[in-house]
């Protein structure tokens, strides 16, 4: 590894054991052919100025009914007067891991940037997260600042007091954005020069830890290097979608998942592109946002698609080149229903956190039906059996894949079962033609899929287990038309309790004030027992069946 810029060691320090690596496809591969020393946030902003395009649109976005954009110019001011403050302020150090909390917006998208530039480790989550799941990625990661938006600021106003429930130990400052309070980071960053050094990392610094539930709810932090966020730019986006300094893109998926900080934000970045940044979108106004911006691609989950494709005939859609499905499984029915409305050939792909982005997908004139794709260029995968052996060509297996970039958690048991032999395995079940287009069948594990969000089954179950009515509970996927899978929960009552419409509600509502609310069981059926093997294990797959049926 290269020498860290990093004066805060944590990051390097708490890598997996290099042997239980995958191995990383790098050499021969112009792509990824990086200088040692590496600012991806450079990369991304400065580099286009340089290059003379600095008067080019960067990002829009709407206040209302106006629209307003940033070009490169102004993007790579106001970054460096973001990292200012959080160095010159917050008295932010290389290395230090720093949470970042909000919406699809400028402040959110330019804090993360600022925080790179500065040499931080940056954390983004979910606007949705509740301050206990806050509390697990706070000290799991060892945290001590944050930058959020004001909006949502009681659940980490929680983390920062010593006498709630979900107090982290190692948070000690916090400075929120999108509004003009005087030590608001937006009042502090409009009173710096528009210029930073830049800290110089290493290629192989650390840059981002995505988390991950897990099946289990155990939060999993996946380790990626300033080279893995320009790698997802530089093998998918290049060779699959395309993407050029004419692009114009937007979309659903949120800037602290991969799938969203790739395609909304570094993906355009990197070809002199631009990103229209929305808080929230319905079907309807995702279609109003291509209308009214020109946008030519889009990224959003299967279930959307679904949805829009009803409403394309009210909307002008003639600059849409392309659209991005991932986050769940595509069925044939959705791509079929979204190309008959449209005209357009969805480009399918899957990837994950731990990989930082897709590495499956085929671009729109090689698409096979029913397939995801082929792996993407870069990358090579084969499908195994339990002992690792290949199967034959259309016999179901395990996915290993292995390429440029792959995963490193931090300080995780799990590493083991995610890389074998040098191997990235993802958790899903694929077969695999004699032409090499993959086809996706199942999970392997807990997690459900629904509408783009990734759900540990176990993690809904502990927190209905911790309602006074129920004794004992399962909890699946249930397969469903319009967002892939819902979570269904199968409980079992304390005596006392009675099974009605009102405490399906209850239930419901307490799940969703405990953990983030898409995760609440959408069906709830009482059972007066749940099937388990001869040792008291639930046996799940039987509850699968039954919600299938």
């Amino acid at each position: 590894m290269e020498t860290s810029a990093h004066t805060d060691t944590f990051a390097r320090d708490h890598l997996p054991p290099v042997e239980e690596w995958p191995e990383l496809l790098l050499g021969g591969n112009p792509d990824v052919d990086y200088p040692p020393r590496l600012n991806c946030a450079v990369a991304l902003v400065d580099e286009r100025v340089d290059q003379g395009q600095g008067e080019r649109i960067a990002v829009h976005w709407r206040e209302g009914s106006e629209k307003h954009h940033l070009k490169y110019r102004e993007l790579m001011a106001l970054t460096n007067r973001i990292a200012r403050v959080l160095v010159e302020d917050m008295g932010l150090k290389p290395g230090n891991r720093i949470l970042l909390r909000g919406p699809n917006n400028v402040m959110m998208s330019a804090s993360w940037l600022a925080a790179v530039k500065a040499g931080l480790v940056t954390v983004p989550t979910m606007p949705l997260l509740r301050a206990g799941e806050l509390q697990k990625v706070l000290d799991k990661a060892e945290i001590s600042a944050v930058l959020c938006d004001h909006r949502l600021a009681d659940e980490v106003a929680f983390c920062m007091d010593p006498q709630h429930p979900a107090h982290s130990p190692a948070l000690r400052q916090v400075c929120y954005f999108g509004n003009d309070a005087p030590d608001s980071l937006d009042t502090l960053a409009a009173s710096k020069p528009d210029t930073f050094d830049a800290v110089e990392t290493a290629v192989d610094d650390v840059c981002l830890i995505a988390f991950t539930s897990g099946t289990t709810g155990k939060p999993k932090g996946c380790m990626h290097f300033h080279r893995d966020v320009l790698a997802m730019c530089d093998t998918f986006s290049r060779h699959v979608l395309r993407m050029s300094d004419n692009d114009i893109v937007c979309g659903t998926p949120p800037l602290a998942f991969t799938f969203g900080l790739g395609g909304l934000l570094c993906f355009p970045l990197r070809v002199g592109g631009s990103t229209v940044l929305c808080e929230k979108l319905t079907p309807e106004s995702l279609l109003a946002t291509v209308q009214d911006f020109g946008v030519t691609m889009t990224f959003t989950a299967p279930t959307f698609y679904r949805q829009m494709a009803a409403l394309v005939a009210k909307y002008d859609l003639s600059s849409l080149r392309a659209t991005v499905s991932a986050g769940e499984a595509l069925p044939d029915a959705t791509r079929q229903l979204w190309k008959e409305a449209s005209g357009i050939e969805m480009i399918d792909g899957i990837g994950g956190t731990e990989m930082i982005h897709v590495y499956v997908s085929s671009p729109p004139e090689a698409i096979r039906r029913g397939a995801i794709g082929k792996v993407v260029p870069g990358y090579v995968a084969q499908v195994v059996d339990d002992d690792f052996r290949p199967v034959a060509p259309g016999q179901t297996g395990r996915l290993a894949v292995k390429g440029p970039t792959g995963c490193r958690y931090l300080d995780d048991e799990r590493q083991r079962r995610f890389v074998q032999q040098g191997w990235n395995l993802p958790g899903d079940t694929f077969s695999m033609d004699e032409d090499g287009y993959l086809y996706y069948q199942a999970r392997n594990d807990d997690m459900i899929v629904s509408a783009g969000y990734n759900i540990a089954g176990p993690e809904v179950e502990g927190t209905l287990l911790a309602h006074e009515a129920v004794a004992e509970c399962g909890v699946v996927g249930k397969p469903d038309e319009q967002r892939g899978n819902i979570v269904k929960a199968y409980v079992v009552l304390k005596p006392g309790y009675t099974g009605d419409a009102a405490l399906v509600k209850s239930l419901q509502d307490y799940v969703k004030a405990t953990v983030a609310p898409y995760k609440y069981p959408r069906e709830i059926e009482f059972v007066d027992s749940l099937p388990r093997t001869e040792t008291g294990k639930l046996q799940r797959f039987v509850l699968r069946q039954k919600a299938s049926e």
